[in-house]
């Protein structure tokens, strides 16, 4: 027998409408058990995307749903575990304490499950194809990187490699928004939703031109660099503002006669005269015609190290590369943890 138009909208409606959460009770006790859907994927992939993009509707958006949909598994899970995981009083998503317990234990979860395709693919083609996207500054490609590139290379000749020239904060965005596997740099305020592992560390230094009077000194201290205009990066920079810091706090003068980006020009104007300055010795090479001293008695060290989003899924290329770095990195202790660096 046909079923008349009328019915059949009716139908149709409540299958499309979205499913009611349903009651049930334990085995064996009066406790009721709440359900939507019935799949708790669903439930911990909702509440970790709302989590990480702060709302419900960027979450829904993102994961191709409506946001009651969110909403209701949410509150489901927060029915099933006992617990409030989100504090709803603000406009933006804030977690409770147990919610962020649950998003630290869950994140990793979920993101390796959603990137099983990819591991899968990985595992079956090796290291014979594949890309890497690797973001760093210019001084970590320009000294850092190359003989890392150049054994990656000869060993996986195949994958295609990307290395991607940004500031610090460019980075960081390319960490957040996966649109690089890691980062390699220097860091020294490190942000809870990323980890970092030090790896290379090298001291501050101050180089001169042949012959400078400063280098006939013993012993050089911060007053004796204040009669002579400093070459340095640009402020926004993280050179610059940690001798600016140094300084500042020492409540020594100085002064900065020219700032200009990149140390081979910043070596280049010194050796000509125009300058002094302190440089990282990640820099300095056998061939500049330089004086160095080295200046760790008055400026910290700095380190360099891969930079990579907390619960970041790492593909067999990413893998082989930071293996070259250092074997084993992320892997000896729950970086998932927050907290800052040793730095």
């Amino acid at each position: 027998m046909p079923v008349q138009k009328k019915n059949k909208r009716s139908i149709d409606a409540a299958l499309e409408a979205p499913a009611a959460p349903v009651k049930r009770r334990r085995r064996g006790t009066g406790e009721p058990r709440f359900y939507y859907k019935g799949n708790r994927l669903k439930q911990l992939r909702a509440f970790c995307m709302s989590a990480k993009l702060g709302t419900f509707s960027r979450a829904a958006e993102a994961l191709f749903l409506s946001q009651p949909s969110i909403s209701l598994q949410i509150g489901a899970l927060e029915r099933e575990l006992g617990v409030q995981l989100i504090d709803r009083s603000s406009r933006r998503i804030q977690l409770t304490r147990e919610g962020q317990t649950l998003y630290d234990l869950a994140l990793p979860l979920i993101e390796g499950f959603d990137g099983i395709d990819e591991s899968f693919r990985g595992k079956l083609v090796g290291m014979d194809a594949g890309e890497l996207t690797i973001a760093a500054g210019t001084s970590t490609i320009q000294y850092l990187l190359p003989n890392l590139v150049q054994a990656f290379r000869e060993r996986y000749p195949k994958v295609r490699l990307h290395l991607v020239n940004v500031t610090g904060n460019e980075g960081l965005t390319m960490m957040r928004t996966d649109t690089a596997d890691f980062a390699v740099g220097s860091m020294i305020d490190v942000p809870n939703d990323l980890a970092y592992e030090a790896v290379y560390h090298f001291d501050p230094m101050l180089i001169t031109p042949p012959n400078h009077p400063l280098m006939q000194k013993a012993d050089i201290r911060l007053e004796d660099l204040s009669p002579y205009g400093l070459i340095l990066p640009a402020r926004r920079l993280t050179t610059y503002r940690l001798v600016d810091l140094i300084f500042q706090q020492a409540r020594v003068p100085y002064q900065v006669g020219i700032e200009v980006g990149g140390w081979e020009v910043i070596k280049q104007y010194v050796s000509m005269g125009l300058g002094i300055s302190i440089v990282t010795g990640i820099c300095l090479r056998p061939e500049d015609r330089l004086e160095v001293r080295n200046m760790r008695a008055w400026f910290p060290q700095r380190s360099y190290g891969v930079v990579m989003r907390k619960g970041k899924y790492l593909s067999p290329q990413a893998r082989a590369f930071i293996d070259l770095i250092k074997p084993g990195l992320f892997t000896r202790r729950d970086w998932f943890e927050s907290g800052h660096s040793e730095r």
